[in-house]
């Protein structure tokens, strides 16, 4: 267990400085975004592979169909999230991007026939006010409404992807985030290609940062994550889990000298309040 907690840690504090990683490459935000999932999705199926895991996908199509839209999303979603981290700076793109889980909570009642309740409506209202605040104080400051704008429509396919992947029933843990990243992979393949062209030239400065971004935080930091949900608590991941925000808001006032406002401060502090009050109304009910 204590290896696990650890693992699950390790994988959350990864996926935190993603954006530490990406300001140091001085490439487009969909060139890194595919130099990313390639490398990871490399060095993930060595992983899977390596420790003696097997396909099953192909006995349960259905739960394929639901991770190739999941898979779409996600390429969606890291491609907006990383073109926001060049426009209005990594914590706050990453505390935007972070409304997706309000959003999955809320609608889950059209997909999953769970209960909305008023607990589950507050969450939503604390993060949108949260989400208003950063947003007009960043644009009232010069700051790109573009940037804004990608941010936002992170957070609706960050939950477009995990509503997709909870429809897939059969295919779980790691041979799930292997599956659902292939797609991604194509996905932004398909977008890159047709957006330029595949070919790029890679400073060799950046080429260290390019292998942490992609074997480190995607392909060591999914396998950590993957590999040890399923060992843990429930409530402790759905706990933990914040370490991921947090870690990366933290990382960019420290490191990367990025300044929040007190009023963006605010708005930080009411979208992850409203996703922690969401999260514990959720699991009240034992959804």
């Amino acid at each position: 267990m204590k290896k696990a907690f650890w693992a699950y840690i390790f994988g959350l504090i990864l996926f935190g400085s993603n954006g530490v990683a990406a300001s140091c490459i001085h490439l487009t935000s969909q060139q890194i975004v595919l130099l990313r999932t390639l490398l990871g999705f490399a060095l993930l199926a060595v992983l899977y592979f390596a420790t003696g895991h097997r396909l099953t996908a192909g006995q349960h199509k259905r739960d394929c169909a639901f991770l190739a839209l999941s898979g779409v999303a996600m390429g969606a979603d890291w491609m907006l999230v990383f073109e926001a981290y060049g426009q209005i700076g990594i914590g706050l793109s990453t505390i935007i991007n972070y409304c997706g889980p309000i959003l999955v909570i809320v609608t889950a009642p059209l997909f999953f026939r769970e209960r909305l309740t008023w607990q589950k409506g507050l969450a939503l209202a604390m993060a949108m006010v949260g989400a208003c605040l950063i947003s007009g104080q960043t644009a009232a400051a010069g700051g790109s409404v573009w940037g804004l704008v990608c941010a936002g429509l992170s957070a609706v396919t960050y939950a477009i992807l995990v509503i997709f992947n909870k429809m897939s029933r059969h295919i779980v843990g790691m041979e799930n985030a292997l599956i659902q990243m292939g797609f991604t992979l194509l996905t932004v393949v398909i977008f890159v290609g047709f957006r330029g062209g595949l070919a790029m030239d890679i400073p060799a400065g950046d080429r260290p940062f390019i292998l942490w971004l992609g074997l480190l935080n995607t392909g060591v930091g999914c396998f950590c994550y993957f590999a040890t949900i399923g060992a843990l608590p429930a409530h402790t991941v759905a706990i933990c889990g914040y370490l991921e925000p947090i870690s990366a808001v933290v990382f960019s006032l420290v490191i990367l000298r990025e300044v929040i406002s007190p009023v963006q401060l605010v708005g930080i502090l009411l979208i992850l309040g409203g996703a922690v009050f969401g999260e514990r109304a959720s699991g009240a009910e034992g959804c």
